[in-house]
């Protein structure tokens, strides 16, 4: 019985990259860093090598193969010399009568990590080189053990013969499959991301030309007047401060449009929330006009502060604002209107359309991946939105009936007051 217990909390050991990586980047639009895992596989062989497997004094058995074998694989050699450093320090702090078999050991399956981590990148067989690196790294050290110590091997045959093959084989097959397979689906969500950001962007794009094209005419047209020379000084002045308002008016809505479309920063900052909001309803609107929609926002007089990133705001609006006006070009009077509620410690934004609406099962399925009530969408529109959301510690209720409209609510903290 304690041998099965200490080999299942090997293998949680084992697991554990695989878990603090589904945690950490589950609500984030980035995929995982070599600081990442070189954090968390120092981590991991540093608490597989304080609880390890024993039945003699001085002779321990933990992961740290699989954990440096993975360690090289997603974070390169950097990541396995610190890991490398790591264990040499630790293993002599420890000592015992294994501490020599464990550098022999150590001589071995270093390099022949580096060398299945290198073929592993470039192998199509990937399933053949997790095999051979978990065989490989559980005969290693029963060879060099029965080489060495062969009375402690055949004293404790089962144990032995147990332990390497479930710590070593097991524990490789299942961090590296399961991590793999985290990591892709990660990545296909960030590609479809993308993809629905630059739909939006691109749809948005389209009713934005004619709404840049309207001031430039007009400042086209005065400059025409102001050319001729056949108008008083104070009307050509009159001209020139037109035509200088609509050119900062359509630098702004440029401003707004480059601002949703660039990638998102990484940091959170202070921001002003209904200047954000007025920004993307301005830049919105053109696509509305296309779509005979109207905008409304009704927002308190005050200012409103909260803690978040301006790209990924901006676009998570984009994208409940977009929904909704789709939602209601349908419907006669479509209307889409946008109301900022603050609280003690929260503000309410809420995203209201007179438009089709969502019958109890599509907003049971609402902001699940790949799940859309378009029939082009793919869904991770929403799904983008919702894990911003959370990122910024907001929160995201529906109230929708069939043929009455839809209305999001988006809660958020408000910042903390600065002195």
């Amino acid at each position: 019985m304690p041998v099965i217990k200490d080999i299942l909390l090997q293998l949680l050991f084992a697991l554990m990259p695989f878990v603090a990586y589904n945690i950490y980047y589950r609500n984030l639009t980035v995929n995982y860093s070599r600081n990442f895992i070189i954090f968390i596989c120092s981590l991991c062989l540093l608490l597989s090598m304080t609880f390890p497997s024993s039945v003699q004094t001085g002779l321990i058995f933990d992961v740290r193969y699989v954990i440096m074998f993975f360690g090289m694989l997603f974070g390169g050699m950097m990541t396995g010399g610190i890991l490398l450093v790591e264990f040499l320090f630790y293993r002599l702090y420890i000592g015992g009568s294994g501490m020599i078999d464990a550098m022999i050991i150590l001589v071995i399956t270093f390099p022949l990590s580096a060398m299945l981590a290198f073929l592993y990148h470039k192998s199509r067989h990937k399933l053949w080189i997790i095999f051979i690196a978990g065989i490989s790294f559980s005969c290693i050290p029963l060879i060099v053990l029965y080489t060495t110590k062969p009375d402690y091997i055949l004293n404790h045959l089962i144990f032995n013969i147990l332990m390497m093959p479930v710590h070593n084989s097991l524990g490789i097959w299942l961090l590296v499959t399961l991590f793999n397979k985290s990591v892709s689906d990660k990545e296909l969500s960030l590609k479809y991301i993308q993809n629905e950001k630059a739909e939006a962007v691109n749809h948005v794009a389209a009713s934005l030309a004619h709404e840049v094209r309207n001031p430039l005419t007009t400042v086209l047209g005065f400059l025409q007047l102001i050319k001729s020379g056949n108008f008083p000084q104070e009307k050509t002045e009159r001209f020139i401060d037109i035509s200088m308002e609509e050119i900062r008016r359509t630098e702004q809505i440029l401003s707004d449009y480059l601002s949703i479309s660039k990638p998102p920063a990484m940091h959170q900052q202070r921001l002003e929330l209904i200047t954000q909001i007025r920004s993307v309803v301005d830049v919105m609107l053109s696509y509305a006009n296309m779509n005979n929609v109207a905008i409304n926002v009704q927002c308190p007089p005050m200012l409103i502060f909260i803690s978040g990133n301006t790209s990924e705001l901006k676009q998570l609006l984009v994208n409940f604002i977009k929904n909704a006006i789709e939602a209601s070009r349908d419907v006669a009077k479509g209307t889409v209107t946008v109301t900022i509620r603050e609280e003690i410690s929260h503000v309410h934004i809420e995203i209201h359309d007179n438009g089709i609406g969502m019958n109890s099962e599509q907003l049971s399925r609402l902001g699940s991946i790949y799940y859309s009530t378009k029939m082009s969408g793919t869904g991770l529109g929403l799904t983008y939105s919702y894990q911003a959301i959370r990122a910024m510690n907001g929160n995201v209720s529906v109230h929708s009936k069939p043929q009455s409209g839809t209305t999001f609510t988006i809660t958020l903290p408000l910042a903390p007051i600065t002195t």
